[in-house]
C-alpha cells in the first residue's frame, strides 16, 4: 500500500507534470527549427532507452524514453542531444544537406531555434496562469497593517497599525501579495516602504529579518520578513475577477514576479544573505508536486506554471550545453564574424557538462542529506 501511495501521490504526478513541461519546451525548439528549414531526426520525452515511438514522414523519430527526467530534440548533423555539431560528418555533407543542419543554418535561425524552447515554457506559464485567473479569479487583500509584531523590523522602523503600504522603494503596490513577494527575497537588505498615515505619505526605511518558516507540509523555507500582520492573515480577502485579456496581463505579471524573484534569490546566495539550500532537484520537485496534488488540480496547475518558468529560466543560464550557453556562443560568433573552432567548442561543452553534473549532485544533496543535516 505504501508503494501504491508513493506512485499515485508523488511519482505519477511528477512524471506527468515534468513530461508536459519538457514536451512544450522541446516542441518550441522543434517548431521553430522546422520553420527555419532545419531537419529534426529525433524528438524524445525522457532520456535513455526508447520505450516506444514512431518515425513520421519527415524522418523524425518521436519517442518516449525510459528515464523521465528531461528530453531533447536532435537536429540533423548533431553529434548528440546537446546540439553539439558532428564536425566530422558535417564536412562530408553536400551544401544542400549542410543547410538543413543546425550548425549550417544562418546565425539568426540558430538563435531563434535555441531560444524557442525557454520562450515556449514562459508562454505555457502565462497560459496556465491566465486560465486559472479566468476561472477562479484571484484572492487579494489590501496592504493595510492590522498589527505590528513586537521586536520586529517593522516595529523598530516605526510602522504602526492602520498604516496603508502604498509603495516599496518607490514602486507602487496594490495588494499585500506585492509586499510579501518583495520583502521575501530581500532579507538583510534595507528597503524604503512608503506608508499612508493620517492622509500623509511617509517614507520608512526597513531592513527585513532573515527568517526560517515551516509551511503546511513541514517544509522549511528561508525568507525575509518585516513582522506585520495584515488583514489577509486575518482572513479578510476580496475576489478579483478578470476579463480574458486582463487574465493574460495578470499571467504575464505573475511570470515576471517569478523571474525577478529567482534572480533576487540567486543574488542573495552570492551576497551571503541567503543560503543555497533552497535549490532543489527532481526529488524535491516530485515531493512538492505530490503535496500540491493533495490541494487539488488548480494547485497542481499553478505549481506546473511555476516550474515551467523555472525550467525556461534555467535553460537560459549562460552554461554550455544549455540553451543559454549556445546563445552566448552565437553572440560571440556574431562579434567575431566566425564560430569558435571545433576544438574550443568541445572544451567548452565538456566544461558545461561538468557544471551541470555538479549542480545536479548539489541539488540532489539538498533534496536528501542536506535537509536532514540542516
Amino acid at each position: 500500500m505504501a508503494i501504491i501511495g508513493l506512485l499515485t501521490g508523488y511519482i505519477i504526478p511528477f512524471i506527468i507534470v515534468l513530461s508536459v513541461l519538457v514536451f512544450v519546451h522541446e516542441m518550441g525548439h522543434y517548431l521553430v527549427g522546422r520553420w527555419c528549414g532545419i531537419r529534426v531526426t529525433a524528438f524524445s520525452v525522457g532520456f535513455g532507452p526508447e520505450l516506444f515511438g514512431y518515425t513520421d514522414s519527415h524522418g523524425t523519430r518521436w519517442k518516449l524514453s525510459a528515464v523521465p527526467l528531461g528530453g531533447y530534440v536532435k537536429f540533423f548533423g548533431d553529434e548528440d542531444a546537446a546540439s553539439v555539431p558532428d564536425t566530422a560528418n558535417l564536412e562530408r555533407f553536400t551544401p544542400e544537406e549542410r543547410a538543413q543542419t543546425l550548425a549550417g543554418a544562418r546565425l539568426w535561425k540558430r538563435a531563434a531555434t535555441v531560444a524557442a524552447g525557454p520562450i515556449a515554457n514562459f508562454v505555457l506559464a502565462i497560459i496556465i496562469f491566465a486560465a486559472l485567473f479566468s476561472v477562479y479569479g484571484k484572492m487579494v487583500s489590501d496592504p493595510v497593517v492590522a498589527e505590528v509584531r513586537p521586536d520586529s523590523a517593522a516595529a523598530s522602523a516605526g510602522i504602526e497599525p492602520g498604516d496603508l503600504l502604498v509603495a516599496l522603494d518607490g514602486d507602487k503596490i496594490r495588494t499585500f501579495d506585492d509586499v510579501r513577494r518583495y520583502v521575501a527575497v530581500r532579507p538583510q537588505t534595507q528597503i524604503v516602504i512608503t506608508v499612508e498615515r493620517d492622509g500623509r505619505e511617509i517614507d520608512v526605511p526597513v531592513t527585513p529579518q532573515r527568517t526560517e518558516i515551516t509551511d503546511q507540509f513541514g517544509n522549511k523555507v528561508e525568507l525575509g520578513q518585516i513582522g506585520i500582520v495584515t488583514n489577509a492573515e486575518r482572513g479578510n480577502f476580496r475576489l478579483e475577477t478578470y476579463s480574458p485579456m486582463g487574465a493574460v496581463a495578470e499571467g504575464v505579471r505573475e511570470t515576471g514576479h517569478i523571474i525577478s524573484g529567482t534572480f533576487s534569490y540567486l543574488g542573495n546566495i552570492f551576497s551571503g544573505r541567503m543560503s543555497a539550500d533552497q535549490i532543489g532537484g527532481p526529488i524535491r520537485i516530485a515531493e512538492t508536486t505530490g503535496q500540491m496534488a493533495t490541494l487539488g488540480f488548480a494547485a497542481v496547475l499553478n505549481f506546473a506554471a511555476v516550474i515551467s518558468v523555472s525550467l525556461g529560466l534555467m535553460n537560459l543560464f549562460p552554461i554550455p550545453v544549455l540553451d543559454g550557453g549556445h546563445l552566448v556562443m552565437y553572440a560571440l560568433e556574431a562579434v567575431r564574424g566566425k564560430p569558435l573552432s571545433p576544438r574550443v567548442q568541445d572544451v567548452v561543452f565538456r566544461f558545461g557538462l561538468a557544471m551541470i553534473l555538479t549542480l545536479m549532485v548539489f541539488a540532489t544533496w539538498n533534496d536528501t542529506f542536506g535537509r536532514w543535516i540542516g
